[in-house]
């Protein structure tokens, strides 16, 4: 197990935001053929973490009940709050800057099914909710991933600090769907 740690440590993750083991550059020649050879976007998914939870691919990760068929739920592996929870596409998308106006319906899904997790979960005062996403660089895992976060008055003072309103590095759903708007 430590062993399998170890390899999956030394290798590039196109989801983690962890750099790959440094490697020699390769000559010219050798660049051409090394983009011949080259991943298929399947193989590229095969490797994000978000897309194995999403496949199921991922054991220790427990999806919560999603009534929505293209979208996951699970609970934060660091949790800032009591509920905090992750809403993600199936479907591979990079981040909220990938996202284009005739995808303001998935951001609108990905918010439903945050409040039905909240509810689901005893959690009815929406005042005290705060729901967005990471703005790279500032994304850990390089798959879109809305932040359900419950209650938000009981955010540490680090927390606040990650889940800020409107920063340079988190925007909130609604503020997100306005920019996709104009």
């Amino acid at each position: 197990m430590a062993e399998e740690r170890q390899a999956r440590s030394t290798k590039s993750d196109p989801c983690s935001g962890a750099p790959a083991a440094a490697e020699p550059t390769p000559s010219s020649s050798e660049a051409a053929g090394v983009a011949a050879k080259s991943p298929e976007p399947e193989d590229y998914h095969s490797k994000c973490v978000f897309c194995r939870i999403a496949r199921q691919q991922e054991a220790g990760t427990e999806l919560l009940h999603c009534e929505n068929e293209d979208l996951v739920c699970f609970k934060d592996i660091k949790p800032a709050a009591p509920h905090h929870y992750l809403v993600v596409p199936k479907k591979h998308i990079g981040n909220c800057r990938d996202l284009k106006k005739d995808q303001i319906e998935l951001v609108e899904n990905m918010v439903a099914v945050g409040k039905t997790i909240l509810e689901r979960n005893n959690f009815t005062d929406f005042k005290n909710v705060r729901m967005g996403f990471h703005v790279p660089p500032f994304c850990s895992i390089s798959h879109l991933h809305l932040h359900v976060m419950a209650p938000v008055d009981q955010l540490g003072f680090v927390s606040k600090l990650v889940y800020r309103v409107n920063s340079y590095w988190f925007i909130t759903a609604d503020y997100l769907i306005e920019k996709l708007r104009t």
